[in-house]
């Protein structure tokens, strides 16, 4: 039982407690910098709000309360007590500048990716430039054209392990196919050896349950940047314990702290062609632009697994929705394939990424499937150090406020129909509909791997339907129907993901 002294210390915590809590509330419904914004009440009051839509349940649904807010509210809207949303796609690039405008991330976003001293979480503009310029030349287009023949080899290999599954009863799981092919091709561009998910009979899929694990708690770790701090400071043996299904993520890390340490203990290597690094960590260890600080234990190995986690998973989802879309859809597949045999009269061609591009119809359905599977799902919130002027809106200095991709590749006024897959919609030149491209954001904060992600996208689809023909078995539209945000595109929880048979094509 307690005391009178203990009854009274309770009775003050819990008064003080709720005295605080109504004062910020007050304070944010009444003199916060956005209280003027519309929106509902109860969003603006709490993080809660938000909470409750991405995390109870089957989480992952504020990207739908968002729209809904937008029909109610209009095309600026105050989403939580500290952010707002804009859905205009001619605001984009505002947002989400380059050249000398400067933007910062919001440090509350950022810390879900765990890996707080690589570029993608770097949240002040400048840090953020330093670190990015040191990467530039490893993915800069020159650089990915000459370690195409990498690429390639990894695309000939997957083919070749379709060519196993063809004409017989064999069922593909494509998404975790191709998981382990743009693993194999980020490694080896990346790390300088790949890690051979491909050679493997199922094709590794260990690593796509452990990413859609991480995927899944990608809003909680956001909600609780604490909890991730101090997770990271468990030995990997209890987070196994308690996660088993994280076990290849944890040899992953294992493996990219034993590379790094190996490199930065090893004397720094001088080379004829100081653009031509030999893997990710050279490039950074022996930037010229880098200061000593930059080239730390922790910055190599946050940098690797950000660029490693997000280069293979983002491409390996879109090329998993291009795939459903072209066989889902027999007249842009066979025009597609009709293109294909000219480029490719049989199957020993082999042309280059340079030449496919050549192919404005395979152009456009790589546009269309980037289009339709949206990159990213999240709104990724920008800072600008200036007042942003948004038609009657003056949004403060340091406010974060974010577009939403899937909201811009959707919007009909943009693209009839968005909801089809029609590649013609790009061979009008005329109405400039790259703008509203932004699958790998823009700005200077735009993805660092567009280039090589372009040239996976281009020579996968290009040779596998070239050399393939599919059935889908038990796959439907719902399978790839964009139903939950977690970070990436989810669909539906239960879904097997797109699984098909294969067969051969003369």
């Amino acid at each position: 039982m307690l005391t009178l002294e203990a009854t009274k210390l309770v009775i003050t915590a819990s008064t003080l407690s709720l005295l605080y809590v109504f004062t910020l509330v007050v304070y944010r419904l009444y003199f916060h910098p956005l209280c003027k914004f519309p929106g509902p009440k109860l969003a603006a009051a709490t993080q809660f709000y938000e909470l409750y839509y991405d995390i109870i349940g089957k989480g992952g649904m504020f990207i739908w309360e968002i729209e809904r807010m937008h029909e109610i509210y209009g095309p600026i809207v105050r989403i939580n007590p500290d952010e707002l949303h804009v859905k205009d796609p001619d605001f984009y690039d505002d947002i989400y500048a380059g050249g000398n405008k400067k933007r910062d991330k919001y440090a509350a976003w950022v810390h879900m990716a765990g890996a707080a001293e690589s570029a993608f979480s770097t949240v002040d503009h400048d840090v953020h430039r330093l670190r990015r310029v040191a990467l530039n030349p490893f993915f800069s287009k020159r650089s990915v054209f000459r370690l195409e023949p990498r690429i390639q080899d990894k695309v000939d290999k997957l083919c070749n392990r379709l060519e196993s599954f063809a004409n017989t009863d064999r069922v593909l799981e494509l998404d975790i196919a191709y998981a382990a092919l743009t693993l194999d091709v980020i490694t080896e561009y990346a790390y300088g050896s790949s890690y051979n998910y491909l050679d493997d009979p199922d094709f590794k899929p260990e690593w796509k349950e452990c990413m859609n694990t991480v995927f899944e708690q990608a809003a909680f770790r956001r909600a609780t940047p604490w909890m991730t701090r101090i997770v990271q400071t468990f030995p990997d043996e209890f987070i196994l314990k308690m996660m088993p299904a994280l076990a290849v993520l944890i040899k992953w890390q294992q493996d990219i702290k034993t590379q790094v340490k190996s490199i930065l203990d090893a004397k720094q290597e001088t080379s004829d062609d100081a653009d031509n690094p030999n893997t990710i960590f050279h490039a950074l260890r022996d930037s010229d632009s880098l200061p000593i600080e930059e080239k730390s234990f922790k910055r190599l190995t946050d940098e690797a697994e950000i660029l490693v986690a997000a280069g293979s998973e983002t491409t390996a989802r879109t090329l998993s929705y291009t795939s459903f879309y072209l066989i889902n859809t027999s007249s842009v597949l066979d025009r597609l394939r009709a293109e294909l045999r000219i480029i490719m009269p049989d199957k020993t061609s082999k042309p280059t990424w340079s030449k496919l591009e050549q192919s404005e119809y395979l152009c456009a359905v790589v546009s269309e499937g980037l289009r339709i599977s949206c990159g990213i799902t999240t709104r990724l919130p920008r800072l600008a150090r200036e007042s942003i002027i948004y038609k009657d809106w003056v949004v403060p200095p340091g406010t974060p406020i974010s577009q939403t991709t899937y909201f811009i590749s959707m919007d009909p006024e943009i693209f009839p129909e968005p909801e089809k897959f029609k590649p013609e919609r790009w061979l009008n030149k005329e109405k400039r509909l790259d703008r509203y491209l932004t699958s790998f954001s823009k700005g200077s904060r735009g993805c660092v791997g567009i280039n090589l992600a372009y040239a996976e996208l281009f020579l996968t689809i290009a040779y596998v339907f070239r050399h393939f023909d599919f059935e889908l078995w038990e796959t439907t539209i719902e399978d790839v129907k964009i139903d939950r945000d977690l970070f990436v595109p989810a669909s539906k929880p239960g879904s097997k993901g797109v699984r098909l048979l294969v067969k051969s094509v003369d």
